[in-house]
């Protein structure tokens, strides 16, 4: 499960290491990837709630993603910020 990316193989070693499903983390990496990839790769430590909300608006008014895509995708950016970032979401945007 390795990528060109350092820190998505970061995130990856962490989530085995915690015992994640390949299946989870392989979602994971797939959301904080696009997520990383739809704000010009800007690092997600130099982005936010602001960001994040942005992100998910995308997914469902452009993408036309369901309202379990856009969870998903908001539970991967939820793990994100808090397990490897160190930094909580809003509570309103993770109670969306």
């Amino acid at each position: 499960m390795r990528t060109r990316s350092p820190f998505l193989n970061h995130i990856a070693e962490f989530m085995l290491t915690k015992q994640y499903s390949l299946r989870t983390v392989d979602t994971y990496l797939k959301w904080i990837s696009s997520y990383i990839h739809f704000k010009d790769k800007r690092h997600p430590a130099s982005m936010g709630d602001n960001e994040v909300v942005e992100y998910l608006d995308y997914l469902v008014l452009k993408r036309n993603g369901s309202p379990k895509t856009q969870a998903t995708a908001l539970n991967a950016l939820s793990f994100l910020y808090k397990q490897i970032i160190k930094q909580d979401l809003c509570p309103n945007l993770v109670n969306r």
